[in-house]
């Protein structure tokens, strides 16, 4: 994201995109420098949510003084709107593309002028960080809006709040309100900022359908918690929830000509996998990354299910396979692989074109009827022998898979090739995952797993009749505690239902799930967030666009 502005018009440029519940305010704190007001405001209708920041700040100084604005903002929700308010005027930012909007933000730094942009910085979050010269006894509100639909995960969604103001703030507030026509079946709140005097600070207020978080803490109790400190607040508040599921077909919801459909079944037993885990164990792997590497893999191996059949692929210059066919896991099976895994030892340069490859092999080989299959690819480094070049190793990995299972890979630290790593997931219904060199990098691989340990349906087609303009409606597997979302316009309106057909393939047979609801009879929203629907069906377009980009 870069804003830009000069001083008679202050035209604001936003690279903006995605951003989740993590926000902090001025960058350090200075005692001429006053955050009187730090308000966070989030709406989560039919599991999405806006969220309106909004930081006020006092130059308390007889000079102008510049004034900084920062906010983490992550890869899963998108800037609607950053606003800036002086003197009684109103500027607003204008999307860039990242290169344009990187030259623009140099320019005009070099310049002397005010500008933002966004940089990464941690495992999902984004910084944006603006800047403002305010003049002597005056006074700027920063406004960020941002949006997104949040996902089901391990059978929760969750609302991460991350404040870090850097100094205590007189009028501190966040208020989070969540409403789902379903029901609300589960809901925890939780974080380092829900702990010691700022329990106090939480109060929730629910209702079948409706929930209300407030956290106002005083300025006593903004220094004293887990992950307070002298300057203020620096931790999450996290909301996790989940919703009613009656209808095994789904929940549909409609708003002035756009609909959404949730669709998670929990009326089906689970697939067997056949999983080949393809494991990097070249020399850039020394060190934690290999340990907890094994350690992740030990414990994998620990819960796989008995019906499952695995396979091991090493790798460095060389392809080195545990065992040429995949083996069901059972008892004894699993011990050897695990002995296996406790060999495993770093060296050597990194040929992925060929391990990948091999792992593709295997699991061709190794079909097996109303299974479900999946290739996992462990890496830290980019391929430097045999194939080396991504775009050309992406292919040979496309055609060799066929559209016949997902590829997920898992990128280890900050200096992996993470977009090529990233698109080879993506071309293959997969997706990729940035596993970072912490003490709990065998937890994050351990949680990844734990979302693809339990197909329950594969070769999942959504059918509406009556509708155009559609989401992504086919979907290689679905996995248990996830759901699967779509949505589109109502294009007929002459039709008195909409209909929707969902066609899947599990554990014993085909399964067709189907509904008719009446369209004056679908669960609408509430009448001041009616274009709720149309803003979810925005979102998943753009993201699905940009991800076939």
């Amino acid at each position: 994201m870069c804003i830009t502005m000069d001083r008679a018009a202050l035209s604001l440029t936003v690279f903006g995109f995605l951003l989740v519940w993590s926000v902090s305010g001025l960058n350090k704190q200075e005692n001429d420098i006053d955050i009187y007001s730090f308000h966070i405001n989030s709406t989560v209708i039919s599991r999405y949510a806006i969220t309106i920041i909004t930081s006020r700040v006092a130059n308390c100084l007889n000079e102008s003084k510049e004034v900084h604005f920062q906010v983490q903002i992550p890869k899963n929700a998108f800037i609607n709107r950053f606003r800036m308010t002086m003197e009684g005027k109103m500027y607003d930012g204008v999307v860039k593309e990242k290169e344009e909007a990187q030259q623009q933000y140099s320019q005009a730094v070099s310049r002397g002028e005010s500008a933002g942009i966004v940089n990464s910085v941690g495992r999902t979050l984004e910084e944006f960080k603006t800047s403002v010269t305010v003049a002597a006894f005056s006074k700027v509100t920063f406004e960020l809006t941002y949006e997104e639909l949040l996902k089901r995960q391990l059978g929760q969604y969750q609302l991460l709040i991350n404040a870090q103001p850097m100094q205590t703030v007189a009028d501190f507030k966040i208020d989070v309100y969540i409403h789902e026509n379903p029901g609300i079946s589960f809901l925890a709140v939780n974080g380092g900022l829900s702990t010691k005097e700022l329990a106090n600070a939480v109060t929730i207020t629910r209702s079948d359908k409706e929930v209300w978080v407030n956290f106002y803490p005083t300025r006593e109790q903004q220094t004293n918690c887990d992950v307070c400190g002298p300057t203020g607040l620096k931790g999450d508040l996290i909301i996790n929830y989940d919703v009613e599921r009656q209808n095994p077909s789904g929940a549909l919801q409609a708003s002035e000509g756009y609909f959404v459909h949730y669709f998670a079944p929990t009326d089906v037993q689970r697939i067997p996998k056949n999983v080949v885990f393809v494991i990097d164990r070249s020399g850039s792997m020394s060190g934690r990354k290999i340990r907890q590497t094994r350690e992740a893999l030990l414990k994998i191996l620990g819960d796989i299910s008995e019906e499952d059949h695995f396979g091991l692929v090493t790798f460095n210059a060389h392809i080195n396979v545990w065992n040429p066919e995949l083996l069901p896991a059972s008892e004894g099976n699993l011990q050897k692989a695990k002995d296996f895994v406790r060999t495993i030892r770093d060296h050597g340069p990194t040929n992925i074109n060929d391990a990948v490859l091999k792992g593709v092999e295997m699991i061709n080989r190794h079909q097996r009827e109303r299974s479900a299959s999946i290739l996992i690819l462990l890496t830290d480094g980019a391929p430097n022998t045999g194939e080396s070049d991504p775009i050309k190793i992406q292919a040979n990995v496309k055609k060799a898979i066929g559209g016949k299972f997902p590829l997920y890979c898992l990128g280890f630290g900050f200096d992996v090739n993470f977009e090529f790593l990233q698109k080879m997931a993506l071309e293959n219904s997969g997706r990729a995952v940035r596993i970072y060199e912490d003490s709990d990098a065998d937890l994050q691989l351990q949680g990844f797993y734990e979302e693809v340990a339990t197909p329950l349906l594969t070769d999942v087609q959504l059918n509406y009749t009556g509708a155009g303009n559609l989401t992504q409606t086919t979907f290689s597997h679905y996995y248990n505690g996830s759901e699967i979302v779509v949505a589109g316009q109502i294009t007929d309106n002459s039709l008195d239902s909409l209909q929707t057909t969902v066609i899947a393939i599990s554990r014993n047979s085909n399964v067709i799930y189907q509904d008719s609801v009446f369209t004056k009879d679908l669960a609408g929203v509430l009448p001041q967030h009616e274009n709720f629907i149309e803003r979810i069906w925005a979102y998943l377009t753009i993201k699905q666009l940009l991800e076939k980009e």
